[in-house]
């Protein structure tokens, strides 16, 4: 086991979390790091990241119950946002968090526990639908973390190969945060960005199964598709970066859309073969969603959200192997 500075261990947690006209969102998360099972100090860095909708006055109410640090910035994305929270931060090992988040009582203690047993220098965390989230909300949350669907690497399934923690629930400690200076400019796939330089570096990356955390992402489809297609756009920047972690499964996506599409036609055309193939998999989808939601509604729009995110992020793929090569860093 690798231990800090070759002494016993001793974590010291800061909480960046990186927040951008969503108020509402930050208080929710706040209240869940007050119920937290773990007994030792940790702080929390706010970065407000020009933002017009202030969450000053939602922070202030919990600096009794959170050692809480509150900071504004001018507008520049979430990784420089994250970056400028670590800066500030005391802690030698750092948590970033999505504002859209709420994070179970346990969390902190499971990750205090799996790195005394298993240290790192950066891990992830699945996520999960929490009872209270909308059927949309639990229907785009089965189809980024089922194994039907993403192969479970994004859900509570181990990934097969190194692990790419995500930056919604991402932990780096402080000496990996000083070696790789952090997150890049990249606005798209800026945490994947951070992984390969870890990894670049020879720091060691894990996934905590039980460190997981309930993570509300977008309510419209509109929204899901938008940012699976933002998530597809970036890949091809990332595969021509970094060419040694390329991999064919990246085209999936693509590949599924493109023949759903000569799917349809071919039933048109009087071929059925091809069409029963994608209603046999859309019913085994619908199965196993009802079974792990246990509601009709959230398995038949689990349907819906596996399609968009596939077009989206099959969509979003084409687009940055055809588009401008700079465009993803914008």
């Amino acid at each position: 086991m690798n231990l800090l500075n070759n002494q016993k261990l001793d974590l010291q947690f800061s909480i960046i979390i990186p927040v951008y006209n969503r108020p509402q969102e930050i208080g929710e998360l706040l209240q869940s790091l007050t119920k937290q099972t773990y007994t030792k100090h940790f702080e929390v860095i706010v970065v407000e990241d020009g933002s017009t909708l202030k969450a000053t006055d939602i922070v202030a109410e919990y600096s009794n119950e959170l050692t809480v640090k509150y900071f504004y910035k001018e507008n520049s994305g979430a990784g420089e946002s994250r970056n400028f929270g670590m800066q500030r931060s005391t802690g030698n090992y750092f948590i970033i968090f999505d504002s859209d988040c709420v994070i179970p009582p346990h969390y902190l203690e499971e990750v205090d526990q799996s790195l005394k047993l298993n240290y790192t220098d950066a891990f992830g965390g699945a996520d999960a639908a929490h009872e209270s989230f909308t059927t949309i909300q639990k229907a785009i949350n089965y189809s980024m973390t089922s194994f039907l669907t993403t192969g479970g690497i994004r859900g509570s399934k181990k990934a097969v190969d190194k692990f790419q923690p995500r930056s919604f629930n991402l932990g780096i400690s402080k000496k990996a945060f000083e070696t790789t200076n952090g997150f890049s400019q990249l606005k798209i796939g800026e945490d994947i960005d951070l992984t390969f330089r870890l990894w670049k570096n020879n720091f060691e990356t894990q996934f905590i199964e039980k460190a997981f955390v309930y993570h509300k992402r977008r309510v419209t489809f509109h929204q899901f598709f938008k940012q699976t297609f933002a998530f597809g756009k970036g890949r091809p920047f990332l595969n021509k970066k970094y060419p040694n972690t390329a991999k064919i499964t990246y085209w999936f996506p693509t590949v599924f859309i493109l023949s759903f599409f000569i799917s349809i036609v071919s039933f048109v055309l009087g071929f059925e073969f091809f069409a029963l193939c994608f209603v046999a998999y859309f019913v085994l989808i619908f199965i196993d969603s009802l079974l792990k939601n246990k509601k009709i509604t959230v398995a038949f729009l689990s349907i819906i959200t596996t399609l968009i995110q596939f077009m989206g992020y099959g969509l979003g793929f084409l687009k940055g192997l055809l588009g401008n090569k700079n465009e993803t860093i914008q």
